[in-house]
């Protein structure tokens, strides 16, 4: 690893050691360790991580086969879209799987923002093919179809809704084996490639919910940033505010390369850590779709990206969670650029949610949920979508009610 990346990472590290979160969810007065006495101090004593393993630089898809091979593996599944199946990524992929002797079939039917449909479609060619790998090359969409294939055909006997989240799904532990898979990423936000979770729409609901247990992990990410030269402007934007970064030139390989890297860190964050109100709501969001079709998508149905998502309402929820940790979330406004050293504390929502607005801004982001087709005659709509995710919504650091998340969905119908 070069100097400037051991930097890079050693600066990291520091910044989450220093950051140890000490909001309600994550400080609990019983997480003392073992033997020792009370303290009154409401923090806890360990912690755990849960990762895929990684390997990042330009030009690791090369060894995909080579990984492969070393695992034993014989019938390979290689999963993308119709998109990504024209384009380099998969092409090197290909290659090297030819080059060490692997057997594969192509899966090239995933769909961008997957549905409970879509997923079950490619969970029979799973089953069919009977492979003892997979590999994933493409963004969040095809990395969470790759990991619900490889649940299903693991365990074939196994209702879709067993695994799926309460309390849409029965939420049950996977206690089945499953089959080695390698994530390729070609986009930067999601850190799919580092996670145990499998986002879906369920369209019976139009809500968006999805599989989350350690299991299904990759066992592998392949972090390769040339990759994400192939990416449309608006894809690099849209996918990258996930995590809160983005690019603005496009051929500048640097950023594109830490924008790679930090996507991976944040897929480890989010992984171990949850997220929390941006996500839930950002579940509905994209499930109530109308007509909307986001830009640089070469997709045949209505599409709000997951980043996009996630970001519009960001102003507003931060404004909303500020009271219980200002000091966090001033610290956050001014990584992303905000001058806080006369801020008051009472003002730190405020602070946090028009530097945000003016990134948002810059990158052109659309102007609201107004600017994606809704409206307040849709709030209760999207309220009621929101409620079924306590999984990520218990995590907010402040709990909220029915009429708190009006009042959100209201404030982010405009940004700007």
């Amino acid at each position: 690893m070069a100097a400037a990346a051991r930097a890079r990472v050693a600066h990291l590290l520091r910044q989450l050691q220093r950051a140890a979160c000490q909001c309600p969810t994550h400080s609990h007065t019983y997480s003392q360790a073992p033997g020792l006495p009370a303290s009154g101090k409401t923090t806890d004593y360990a912690f755990e991580m849960a990762v895929s393993n990684i390997r990042y630089g330009a030009g690791v898809t090369k060894e995909v086969g080579m990984d492969l091979q070393n695992m034993g593996a014989k019938n390979v599944c290689l999963m993308t879209d119709k998109n990504l199946s024209q384009l380099p990524p998969v092409q090197v992929v290909m290659d090297s799987l030819v080059k060490n002797g692997i057997n594969f079939k192509v899966y090239d039917n995933v769909r961008v923002e997957p549905t409970d449909r879509s997923f079950m479609e490619a969970i029979e060619f799973a089953k069919k093919g009977a492979f003892d790998a997979y590999v994933a090359v493409g963004g969040g969409s095809t990395m969470d179809t790759c990991k619900a294939a490889n649940l299903y055909a693991s365990s074939p006997h196994s209702d879709f809704l067993d695994y799926v989240n309460a309390p849409i799904g029965k939420g049950k532990p996977v206690s089945v084996p499953l089959k080695p898979l390698i994530a390729v990423p070609t986009t930067s936000g999601t850190g799919s490639e580092t996670t145990g979770v499998a986002i879906f729409d369920y369209e019976h609901l139009k809500v968006k919910t999805g599989i989350a247990s350690r299991a299904i992990k990759p066992t592998l990410g392949l972090i390769d940033p040339l990759h994400t030269l192939h990416m449309p402007d608006r894809v690099v934007a849209n996918s990258g505010f996930d995590v809160l970064w983005a690019v603005r030139n496009p051929d500048d390989l640097e950023a594109r390369s830490n924008m790679h890297l930090a996507s991976a860190f944040a897929g480890i964050g989010f992984g171990n850590a949850g997220v929390h109100l941006c996500h839930g709501m950002s579940y509905p969001i994209s499930g109530l779709v109308k007509t909307y079709k986001a830009k640089d998508y070469n997709v045949d149905h209505p599409l709000v990206p997951h980043g996009l998502s996630v970001v519009l309402t960001s102003p507003a929820v931060f404004s909303f969670t500020a009271q219980m940790s200002p000091e966090r979330h001033l610290e956050t406004a001014e990584i992303l650029g905000a001058d806080t050293h006369t801020a008051r504390i009472p003002d730190a929502g405020p602070i946090l949610a028009d530097t945000l607005r003016k990134f948002l801004f810059d990158l052109d982001v659309d102007d609201g949920l107004a600017s994606i087709g809704y409206s307040k005659a849709d709030i209760p709509a999207l309220v009621k979508g929101t409620l079924p995710q306590e999984r990520v919504t218990k995590l907010a650091p402040r709990p909220q009610s029915e009429e708190d998340l009006s009042a959100l969905f209201e404030a982010s119908m405009k940004l700007y």
